[in-house]
């Protein structure tokens, strides 16, 4: 044990509570230190629980009853209880009837009712034909009071008592007022008996100078040089600490920002669209057919209110209607059956941010570089890997050389700021070709895992718009990717609020190496 640096890593106070219980007959109370130091009880024991973590004292803690009559109890103190009373009423007058002992006793009707139930509960009296009377216990019970009318004396001359005090017979005492309504105050009060340990003693053995400590310098002490003088109170840098919540960032925005972080760095526009999107922009216009799997009501959300959105202007609806149905200007044959505009003005919660993009083309004339982050809803039903609703990141790029494998090489990019190892695998999209969907490797499971799709816009979704430039798209999602790097299995723990989950993770994410 370093004697000399828990001394000087000590508290003022702490010192002058030692000292308190150097001098003091255990076992002491926080008040009886705060009497012998003449400290605030506050610091008194702040003192005492920083020596009790540091293994200088032991306490001990109990909880004790403070009994104090009331202005009823004080009252019977002086009068006597209700039985004792009518007790003496019938020594005084012999047997009486119930209905006399109200107006011959001074009781009124609640405390004459209480007084005899009481009477026959400690055997005083009996009642036969309505008629009270003594019993020989009553008769004995004249020459003495019992413990608990003494009980309610001593309680009027004191004022208060601990009923840790207090004589076995009057605890019997007191069990038996409580449970009478209106006589007694019961308050619980915590009491503390602190000792020294042995390694508390040792401290006091080798010795110690109580004096002030300074616990912060002013301009003033370093302008007249006296911080010199002042006396520094060493730091234990082990000692214990409170747990700390700080606010922070929920995990999946934290996500969310670190990859619009990447794209904006990747000199990437972001783009935003409304999350009620017309079946027009969610579908049509990204050459999707009417008859798709994907528009069916299991699949897809559709809104009653509004049930229609407002369609572009009658050119683009013109055109996409076109491509849709013998493939336009774009040397595609189509999906070859009537295309319908009453299904295009339809509202749905949109199932992709790939509106975002279409809408942005019709916009914007290439070269450009655009992404969008929001929330898509498709009908899921609802287990630990899928969700109703989730995140997509979309993005485009449009210029003249743009090619698929610069698509590769942007999404390469982003999943290595990310902290992650890609690889690609042909797949198929309505609105692109070529298509493919990245896979990221996990090194603790050993295994791949598809996070998204991309490829090239078909002629098809760019000659409506009139873009006449090579534009390569992706859609990522990004519950999956938190997952992964937060280590849970359960998509559903995103959105619970688990605060115990919450507060464990740290403030920030430094991402994988």
């Amino acid at each position: 044990m370093d004697v000399e640096r828990i001394i000087d890593e000590l508290h003022l106070y702490e010192k002058k509570v030692l000292k308190a219980l150097e001098k003091l007959e255990p076992p002491v109370s926080p008040d009886d230190i705060v009497k012998s130091q003449n400290m605030d009880i506050k610091a008194v024991m702040s003192a005492i629980g920083s020596l009790e973590s540091k293994g200088l004292v032991s306490v001990h803690k109990s909880v004790d009853k403070l009994l104090k009559p009331t202005r009823t109890g004080r009252e019977y103190a002086t009068k006597g209880l209700p039985e004792r009373r009518i007790l003496q009423l019938l020594s005084k007058e012999g047997p009486l009837k119930v209905s006399d002992i109200m107006e011959k006793s001074g009781l009124d009707k609640t405390e004459a009712k209480v007084g005899i139930g009481w009477l026959m509960r400690k055997k005083w009296a009996t009642i036969k034909d309505n008629i009270l009377r003594i019993t020989s216990e009553g008769e004995k019970s004249l020459e003495r009071l019992g413990f608990d009318e003494i009980l309610l004396q001593k309680l009027a001359e004191k004022g208060r008592i601990r009923v840790s005090s207090l004589s076995d017979e009057l605890k019997e005492a007191f069990k038996l007022l409580n449970q009478r309504k209106g006589l007694l105050e019961v308050k619980k009060v915590k009491e503390h008996r602190i000792s020294l340990t042995d390694k508390g003693r040792a401290i006091l053995e080798r010795g110690f100078e109580i004096r002030e400590e300074a616990t912060q310098l002013t301009h003033e002490d370093l302008k007249t040089g006296r911080w010199r003088k002042l006396y520094y109170r060493g730091y234990d840098i082990h000692a214990e600490y409170p747990i700390i919540f700080p606010g922070k960032m929920h995990p999946l925005k934290r996500i969310i920002e670190e990859i619009r972080d990447i794209f904006l760095k990747m000199g990437f526009t972001e783009a935003r669209g409304p999350i009620i999107e017309s079946a027009f922009w969610n579908f049509d216009c990204l050459f999707q057919p009417q008859d798709h799997a994907a528009r069916e009501m299991q699949d897809t959300f559709y809104v009653k209110n509004p049930p229609e959105t407002k369609l572009p202007s009658e050119s683009l609806v013109d055109k996409v209607r076109t491509v849709h149905e013998c493939g336009g200007l774009t040397g595609s044959e189509g999906w070859q059956y009537k295309w319908d505009v009453e299904i295009a003005k339809k509202s749905v919660l949109r199932t992709h941010t790939t509106c975002v993009s279409a809408r942005f083309l019709l916009e914007n004339k290439p070269p450009l570089k655009m992404f969008s982050v929001g929330r898509v809803f498709r009908r899921e039903t609802i287990t630990y890997k899928h969700l109703p609703e989730f995140h997509q990141v979309e993005g485009i790029v449009a210029a003249e050389n743009v090619t698929f494998k610069n698509l590769l090489g942007i999404l390469r990019e982003f999943y290595r700021r990310l902290g992650f190892k890609v690889r690609f695998r042909p797949a198929y999209f309505p609105y692109t070709y070529l298509s493919t969907e990245c896979e990221i490797y996990l090194p603790e499971k050993e295994t791949w895992i598809e996070l998204g799709g991309a490829g090239m816009f078909r002629p098809e979704v760019l000659e409506p718009l009139q873009v006449e430039t090579p534009v390569a798209a992706f859609g990522l999602g990004i519950e999956r990717l938190a997952m992964i790097r937060l280590g849970i299995e359960d998509i559903r723990m995103l959105y619970q609020s688990n605060l115990g989950w919450l507060r464990s993770l740290p403030v920030c994410h430094r991402g994988r190496s």
